[in-house]
C-alpha cells in the first residue's frame, strides 16, 4: 500500500518520521503541507478518518497558533470554522500527517508507526 506523507520538510520529526519509512520500506508520496496546504475537504475527510478529536490536528508548539492566540481563540470557533483556519495556512496543522487507505496517523509516534510495517 502507499500512503501519503504530508510534512514540512525543515520539521526535525517530520525529518525522522520520513527516515522511518524509508528505512523500513513503506512506499510513500510526499507532500509539502505549506506549498500544497490541505484543503478543507481534505481536512474535514482526515479528522473523520482518525476518529480523533479537531483540535489535535493544530499544531499547538507552532509560533503562528501561539501568536494568534488559538488556544483561547479556539474555545469559541465551531469545528466548521476550525478546519476553515486550519486550511488557511500549513504552518498550522500538526505534523507529519500519514494518509492511508483506512488509516491516518498524526505526528510521529514510534509505537503508532510501528503498526504499519
Amino acid at each position: 500500500m502507499k500512503y501519503i506523507f504530508i510534512e514540512y520538510p525543515k520539521c526535525s520529526t517530520c525529518k525522522k518520521a520520513k527516515k522511518f519509512l524509508k528505512d523500513n520500506n513503506i512506499e510513500f508520496e510526499t507532500r509539502n503541507i505549506i506549498t500544497e496546504t490541505p484543503t478543507e475537504k481534505e481536512l474535514a475527510d482526515w479528522i473523520e478518518k482518525s476518529g480523533l478529536p479537531i483540535n489535535k490536528f493544530f499544531n499547538t508548539s507552532g509560533l503562528l497558533y501561539r501568536s494568534m492566540n488559538l488556544k483561547e481563540e479556539l474555545k469559541n470557533c465551531t469545528d466548521k470554522e476550525k478546519i476553515k483556519l486550519l486550511s488557511s495556512n500549513g504552518m498550522l496543522i500538526k505534523r507529519p500527517i500519514l494518509i492511508g487507505k483506512d488509516k491516518i496517523i498524526l505526528g510521529f509516534k514510534i509505537e503508532e508507526w510501528d503498526k504499519i510495517k
